[in-house]
């Protein structure tokens, strides 16, 4: 006979010793080789039993999902059977490897009308668990369960003519309550540090369906939601769903649901604060209906990226008619830039959004968004839209984003910006007017630009911008004339760069060229010293500016190193382009053969005049900023 057959019939003459109430046997132990179940396996199992007094029970189990076996032990301090039918472990404990579980529990097994009617009650205390995946675990865990389930019988109407048919077992009718009063757990990816969550259902189930007709949660410090469904368990698929919750907490909701399933996008480090009601309906394994009101919310980004403040909006989207979006804030900031009083509007129809004009004042000005247009498509959003940037006030402008104070306007138009399969491009090229010229952004594209750790490439080109506003505004020391630049090869990692080929250089024409000693200096300290010290040894020291014919720095940066040059290698004389250098292979590093001792910054004309030369080729990107950085905040540079 196989093991599993006898265990079955000694569990089976235990029981009936249990319930025959037969006070000549005094103690009873059973051994067992082998259980199976859909769960899991037990092998090697005694069990010791005095009727009235204690039972015990060890042996080892796994898991279906386990490779190894483990020890497991299960006691009850009183084990009793008081009435047929009742069951009831007082003071028991069941300890494994992965699980310590201090309980008691009292189960009723009774028919009525020859159907089954089944119940429980569960408390326990102290309880701890684990499982070999690390996707959970518990900690510390009180609480108590109530179950209980009836059979019931299938409501077919007889046909026309016919008896009454014989009715058969179709399911369960059940309910549970779930009260979970302290400790704490791990679900991935949720975690619950405290207890005082609550949970009532009650359903249905049959070998087709579980039906849940109604389940109220309550979520300490967040709120509550009621929720019914049924789930098809033939095609393992949600049939039906819906959700009623109103006045949801945002400051106890989003660190407890929201950041975790937020957890590997932008918006997984946020502080909020308001309230929110939501309403779902999913049928028929598709959604039919969804709205979200908003209302007095506040939201900021800790890493300072947004807020919004006094928000309210109504989300509503349903699958057969078009709704409209609205949304409006008292203020607010984006990237540090401050965001006035805003009230948006825009059409849901069906997967697809689209609007228009925006309008986002900010500051003095406004950044208007056009041609609207976003849709989910395979599982993924796609969207484009146009924007345009109206005067802002630079000394408003650099306030707000911590930078030295600068004068002037500052304006910009954005072409045909396109987010599709994760990628963000931009059809055309972006145009920004700031300190008299011109910067033009070309090429511009962005690798999940809403994930952790977004990629961006870009092309920039800077043309007559003004020296004299720019160096007066960076504490860098006096400069008169007309710059260009160029950062081509842009590629940032989270916002940080990672390689670029920048080169900046004189702009061609006839302008004033002057150059004051501090920022003779303060060139000299990213290139090397040589300047300086000849400064300091000869008669110019006197003298508080200089004339200069040309300027011209260049930094390629690879691998964490800046490969410096100067003038001969970024503009050619008489042009009015820098002269291209052959681009290097991506992912190497730019060899110098036969690297000339120096190489000249900036070039002298006319009286008195002065040349300034670079003589570190190779500087590593930290140490160039912190040169940059002692410079900008007006500290004495420190040369090596």
């Amino acid at each position: 006979m196989r093991p599993a057959v006898k265990a079955q019939l000694l569990c089976l003459a235990a029981l009936t010793v249990f319930t025959g109430r037969s006070y000549a046997v005094s103690s009873i132990s059973i051994e067992i080789g082998q259980l199976e179940s859909p769960v899991g396996q037990a092998r090697n199992v005694s069990l010791d039993y005095r009727p009235g007094g204690a039972l015990q029970a060890k042996g080892q189990i796994k898991a279906a999902s386990d490779k190894q076996w483990s020890d497991a032990s299960l006691s009850c301090d009183v084990f009793s059977n008081t009435k047929a039918g009742l069951w009831q472990c007082r003071d028991g404990r069941l300890v494994t490897e992965r699980i310590k579980l201090p309980f008691s529990l009292a189960v009723t097994a009774r028919k009525t009308r020859g159907l089954q009617q089944l119940s429980a009650e569960l408390s326990f205390k102290e309880a701890s668990f684990s499982d070999a995946q690390g996707l959970h675990a518990g900690e510390k865990m009180s609480g108590s369960l109530l179950f209980a389930a009836s059979q019931r019988l299938d409501a077919n109407d007889p046909k026309p003519g016919q008896k009454t048919p014989p009715q058969k077992v179709a399911g369960w009718d059940w309910q549970g309550t779930i009260d979970w009063t302290g400790g704490e757990l791990f679900w991935a990816p949720f975690y619950f540090a405290n207890g005082g969550h609550h949970l009532d259902a009650k359903g249905q189930w049959s070998p087709l369906a579980l039906t849940v007709q109604r389940a109220d949660l309550r979520l300490k410090g967040a709120g509550q939601a009621s929720v019914s469904g049924e789930y098809n368990l033939l095609d393992n698929q949600l049939e039906t769903l819906k959700v009623d919750a109103d006045n949801l907490d945002l400051a106890g909701l989003y660190p407890l649901v929201l950041k975790p399933l937020l957890e590997k996008t932008s918006l997984n480090n946020l502080e909020m604060a308001g309230k929110a009601d939501l309403n779902l309906d999913f049928q028929h394994g598709e959604m039919q209906a969804f709205n979200l009101d908003l209302q007095n919310v506040d939201v900021e980004d800790k890493d300072g990226s947004f807020a919004l403040y006094k928000l309210d909006a109504t989300i509503p989207w349903d699958y057969n008619e078009a709704r409209m979006l609205k949304l409006a804030y008292q203020g607010g900031h984006l990237l540090r830039l401050p965001l006035r009083q805003t009230a948006l509007t825009a059409e849901l129809n069906r997967y697809s959004v689209t609007a228009p004009k925006l309008t986002l004042p900010i500051l003095d000005g406004e950044l208007t968004l056009g041609n609207v247009s976003a849709a989910w498509v395979g599982g993924q959003w796609h969207w484009h839209l146009r924007a345009g940037l109206t005067a802002l006030s630079m000394p408003e402008l650099s306030h707000a984003l911590g930078w030295p104070r600068m004068e002037g306007v500052v304006s910009a138009r954005i072409p045909l910006v396109t987010y599709t399969y994760g990628n963000l491009s931009t059809d055309g090229t972006m145009i920004f007017n700031a300190f008299d010229g011109i910067t033009t952004v070309s090429d511009l594209a962005m690798r999940n630009p809403l994930d952790v750790s977004p990629r961006l490439t870009a092309n920039v080109r800077m043309r007559g911008l003004d020296l004299g506003k720019l160096t007066r505004t960076f504490s860098f020391g006096a400069i008169e004339g007309k710059l260009d630049g160029d950062i081509l090869n842009l590629e940032l990692v989270n916002w940080a760069p990672e390689k670029f080929d920048a080169s900046f250089y004189s702009s061609p024409g006839r302008y004033p060229k002057k150059i004051s000693q501090r920022a003779v200096e303060n060139i000299s300290s990213l290139g090397g010293a040589g300047a300086v010290a000849a400064l300091q040894r000869s008669f110019l020291r006197f003298f508080k500016e200089f004339n200069y014919s040309q300027i011209g720095i260049s930094c390629r940066l690879r691998d964490d190193k800046c490969y410096m040059d100067g003038i001969a290698g970024t503009e050619k004389p008489g042009s009015d382009q820098p002269r291209r250098e052959k681009p290097a292979r991506e992912n190497t590093v730019p060899r110098v053969n036969n690297p000339a001792p120096s190489y000249v910054i900036v070039k002298g004309s006319g009286v008195p005049a002065i040349t300034v030369l670079g003589y570190n080729h190779s500087v590593g990107w930290d140490d160039l900023l912190s040169r940059v950085r002692r410079i900008t905040e007006g500290n004495k540079p420190v040369i090596k």
